[in-house]
């Protein structure tokens, strides 16, 4: 079978919303041609989708070794990695109401690195700013939501967050020890 078939089949099973499928034909398509660059790419926005990041990861790599000049190839690899970083940060700290001071500030690392790979990927910015009111580094989680909100103003979620936030910020202030 030439390798423009695989692909046909992968993307009528997109189509169709049978990634499982899709993903065997984009799999079958690198079987037979290993060194093309563009078949990884899609395999690894198919994988991507479909919530299997490590497989996301390494094929998209492997589009960026096999043909470094593509823009979109880095792009790509660059938000999956930063997806990869807001997960592990998530699990440092969500969930634990007694997550440690060295847990909240390798998670607050971790997204700014995924944020620097990333600036367009909100939920970074979002779990930034709630890990920042945690450490009581309440201006710095005001600041950074209101970068998020300034790049995604029509989402409204972002403002009830910057509510609680606030209301955070003068619940600490109201309870600091007076001279």
């Amino acid at each position: 079978m030439k390798p423009d078939n695989y692909i046909q089949k992968a993307y009528h099973f997109i189509l169709q919303n049978d990634f499982e499928e899709a993903l065997r034909w984009f799999e079958a398509a690198i079987q037979a041609n290993p060194g093309d660059a563009e078949v990884h790419y899609r395999c690894s926005i198919t994988y991507g989708r479909s919530g299997r990041l490590e497989q996301a990861i390494r094929h998209a790599k492997e589009a960026v070794l096999l043909q470094e000049d593509k823009p979109e190839y880095h792009l790509h690899l660059q938000h999956l990695e930063a997806l990869e970083l807001v997960q592990k940060a998530r699990k440092m700290v969500e969930g634990k109401t007694d997550a440690s001071p060295k847990d909240l500030y390798q998670a607050a690392a971790l997204l700014k690195s995924a944020i620097s790979k990333d600036p367009l990927h909100s939920e970074a910015y979002v779990w930034l700013a709630l890990v920042y009111s945690e450490l009581n580094e309440h201006p710095l989680a005001i600041t950074t939501l209101k970068e998020v909100i300034s790049l995604f103003p029509q989402e409204s979620g972002l403002q009830h967050i910057m509510e609680e936030l606030k209301k955070r910020l003068k619940s600490y202030v109201l309870d600091l020890p007076t001279d």
